[in-house]
Protein backbone atom coordinates (compact mmCIF):
# COMPACT_ATOMS: atom_id res chain seq x y z
CA UNK A 1 0.00 0.00 0.00
CA UNK A 2 0.66 3.45 -0.43
CA UNK A 3 -0.31 6.27 0.81
CA UNK A 4 -2.33 9.25 -1.15
CA UNK A 5 -1.53 10.53 -4.36
CA UNK A 6 1.57 13.78 -3.93
CA UNK A 7 -0.28 17.14 -5.80
CA UNK A 8 2.44 19.51 -5.61
CA UNK A 9 1.59 22.51 -3.84
CA UNK A 10 -0.80 20.71 -1.35
CA UNK A 11 -2.17 22.09 1.84
CA UNK A 12 -4.18 20.78 3.82
CA UNK A 13 -7.32 22.54 2.38
CA UNK A 14 -6.84 20.43 -0.61
CA UNK A 15 -8.73 17.51 -0.99
CA UNK A 16 -6.59 13.69 -1.02
CA UNK A 17 -6.56 12.28 -4.18
CA UNK A 18 -6.52 8.87 -3.54
CA UNK A 19 -5.56 5.93 -6.05
CA UNK A 20 -7.49 2.66 -5.89
CA UNK A 21 -4.95 0.46 -4.67
CA UNK A 22 -4.36 3.27 -1.91
CA UNK A 23 -7.87 3.40 -0.44
CA UNK A 24 -7.62 0.24 1.94
CA UNK A 25 -7.05 1.70 5.70
CA UNK A 26 -6.60 5.62 4.18
CA UNK A 27 -9.36 8.24 5.24
CA UNK A 28 -11.82 8.91 2.90
CA UNK A 29 -12.86 12.34 3.84
CA UNK A 30 -15.09 15.31 2.35
CA UNK A 31 -13.26 16.70 -0.54
CA UNK A 32 -11.54 13.53 -1.08
CA UNK A 33 -11.48 11.39 -4.65
CA UNK A 34 -11.00 7.63 -5.65
CA UNK A 35 -9.36 7.95 -8.79
CA UNK A 36 -9.05 4.80 -11.39
CA UNK A 37 -6.45 5.05 -13.79
CA UNK A 38 -8.47 3.33 -16.99
CA UNK A 39 -11.17 5.48 -19.36
CA UNK A 40 -14.30 4.61 -20.71
CA UNK A 41 -15.99 5.80 -23.37
CA UNK A 42 -19.14 6.56 -22.17
CA UNK A 43 -21.26 7.04 -18.91
CA UNK A 44 -22.34 3.27 -18.75
CA UNK A 45 -20.42 0.44 -17.48
CA UNK A 46 -17.40 1.54 -14.62
CA UNK A 47 -16.99 4.18 -12.74
CA UNK A 48 -12.67 5.81 -13.10
CA UNK A 49 -13.73 6.95 -10.16
CA UNK A 50 -15.44 8.55 -7.23
CA UNK A 51 -15.27 12.24 -5.79
CA UNK A 52 -16.89 13.70 -2.60
CA UNK A 53 -16.81 17.40 -2.44
CA UNK A 54 -17.20 19.87 0.38
CA UNK A 55 -19.90 21.76 -0.24
CA UNK A 56 -22.22 22.84 -3.18
CA UNK A 57 -20.28 25.38 -4.28
CA UNK A 58 -18.91 24.53 -7.80
CA UNK A 59 -16.03 27.67 -7.59
CA UNK A 60 -14.58 26.48 -4.36
CA UNK A 61 -14.76 22.42 -4.99
CA UNK A 62 -13.91 21.71 -8.83
CA UNK A 63 -10.47 23.58 -8.71
CA UNK A 64 -9.22 21.59 -6.07
CA UNK A 65 -9.92 18.32 -7.82
CA UNK A 66 -9.08 19.48 -11.59
CA UNK A 67 -5.58 20.56 -10.24
CA UNK A 68 -5.34 16.83 -8.20
CA UNK A 69 -6.46 15.27 -11.59
CA UNK A 70 -3.96 17.49 -13.88
CA UNK A 71 -1.09 16.51 -12.09
CA UNK A 72 -2.32 12.69 -12.64
CA UNK A 73 -3.93 12.66 -16.01
CA UNK A 74 -2.61 16.13 -17.77
CA UNK A 75 -4.82 18.87 -19.07
CA UNK A 76 -8.52 18.88 -18.51
CA UNK A 77 -10.84 20.22 -21.00
CA UNK A 78 -14.35 20.06 -19.54
CA UNK A 79 -16.29 18.63 -16.77
CA UNK A 80 -19.94 17.50 -17.36
CA UNK A 81 -22.07 17.60 -13.94
CA UNK A 82 -25.80 17.74 -12.95
CA UNK A 83 -27.34 21.10 -12.46
CA UNK A 84 -29.49 19.78 -9.50
CA UNK A 85 -26.57 19.03 -7.34
CA UNK A 86 -24.47 22.13 -7.12
CA UNK A 87 -25.98 25.84 -5.67
CA UNK A 88 -24.02 28.06 -9.19
CA UNK A 89 -23.79 26.57 -12.54
CA UNK A 90 -21.20 28.72 -14.31
CA UNK A 91 -20.57 28.03 -17.95
CA UNK A 92 -16.88 27.85 -16.78
CA UNK A 93 -13.84 27.99 -14.74
CA UNK A 94 -10.52 29.14 -14.92
CA UNK A 95 -8.12 26.71 -12.87
CA UNK A 96 -4.49 27.11 -12.96
CA UNK A 97 -4.63 29.40 -15.78
CA UNK A 98 -6.61 27.43 -17.99
CA UNK A 99 -10.17 27.57 -18.76
CA UNK A 100 -12.20 24.29 -17.93
CA UNK A 101 -15.66 23.84 -19.48
CA UNK A 102 -18.50 23.17 -17.63
CA UNK A 103 -21.20 21.34 -19.62
CA UNK A 104 -24.35 21.14 -17.03
CA UNK A 105 -27.18 18.88 -17.80
CA UNK A 106 -30.34 17.95 -15.46
CA UNK A 107 -30.64 14.18 -15.36
CA UNK A 108 -30.18 14.23 -11.27
CA UNK A 109 -27.96 11.38 -11.64
CA UNK A 110 -24.73 11.86 -9.21
CA UNK A 111 -22.02 11.96 -11.87
CA UNK A 112 -19.43 13.93 -13.20
CA UNK A 113 -17.57 13.58 -16.33
CA UNK A 114 -14.27 14.71 -16.91
CA UNK A 115 -12.76 15.18 -20.54
CA UNK A 116 -9.00 15.03 -21.34
CA UNK A 117 -8.52 15.84 -25.08
CA UNK A 118 -11.46 15.41 -27.33
CA UNK A 119 -12.88 11.66 -27.03
CA UNK A 120 -10.99 10.54 -23.25
CA UNK A 121 -13.83 10.75 -20.64
CA UNK A 122 -13.35 10.05 -16.37
CA UNK A 123 -16.79 8.83 -15.27
CA UNK A 124 -16.83 9.62 -11.37
CA UNK A 125 -19.70 9.25 -9.17
CA UNK A 126 -20.30 12.04 -6.79
CA UNK A 127 -20.89 11.65 -3.20
CA UNK A 128 -23.25 14.14 -1.96
CA UNK A 129 -21.80 16.68 0.75
CA UNK A 130 -24.40 15.74 3.58
CA UNK A 131 -23.26 12.20 3.51
CA UNK A 132 -22.10 10.10 6.43
CA UNK A 133 -18.15 9.33 6.40
CA UNK A 134 -18.12 5.57 6.31
CA UNK A 135 -21.33 5.24 3.39
CA UNK A 136 -19.72 7.91 1.61
CA UNK A 137 -16.05 5.15 2.02
CA UNK A 138 -18.52 2.21 1.12
CA UNK A 139 -20.02 4.21 -2.05
CA UNK A 140 -16.68 5.24 -3.78
CA UNK A 141 -15.23 1.72 -2.61
CA UNK A 142 -18.38 0.38 -4.94
CA UNK A 143 -18.15 2.38 -8.22
CA UNK A 144 -14.59 2.28 -8.33
CA UNK A 145 -14.53 -1.38 -7.82
CA UNK A 146 -13.25 -3.90 -10.76
CA UNK A 147 -16.18 -4.82 -13.23
CA UNK A 148 -19.00 -2.70 -10.96
CA UNK A 149 -21.64 -1.99 -13.57
CA UNK A 150 -24.32 -0.30 -11.12
CA UNK A 151 -25.93 3.02 -11.49
CA UNK A 152 -24.80 5.71 -9.04
CA UNK A 153 -28.42 5.83 -7.92
CA UNK A 154 -28.38 2.31 -6.93
CA UNK A 155 -24.57 2.81 -5.13
CA UNK A 156 -26.34 5.57 -2.88
CA UNK A 157 -29.36 4.38 -2.01
CA UNK A 158 -27.51 1.13 -1.34
CA UNK A 159 -25.22 2.51 0.94
CA UNK A 160 -27.67 4.78 2.63
CA UNK A 161 -26.98 8.32 0.94
CA UNK A 162 -30.11 10.15 0.17
CA UNK A 163 -29.01 12.92 -1.95
CA UNK A 164 -30.38 16.23 -0.77
CA UNK A 165 -31.52 19.04 -2.77
CA UNK A 166 -29.13 22.30 -2.80
CA UNK A 167 -30.25 25.02 -0.67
Amino acid sequence: MTSDAHVPGRTDDTAPLLLLSDTSGRPIVPGAAVLRMETTSNREGIFDGAWWPRTRDIASQLPRLIDALVARLGPIARVGLDASAWDDTPGHLVIGGRTVRIDWSAVDDSTMIVTRGDQDHFSFLVIPPQADAAAARAAMAMAVQDGNCTPAEQILMGVGIIPASPS
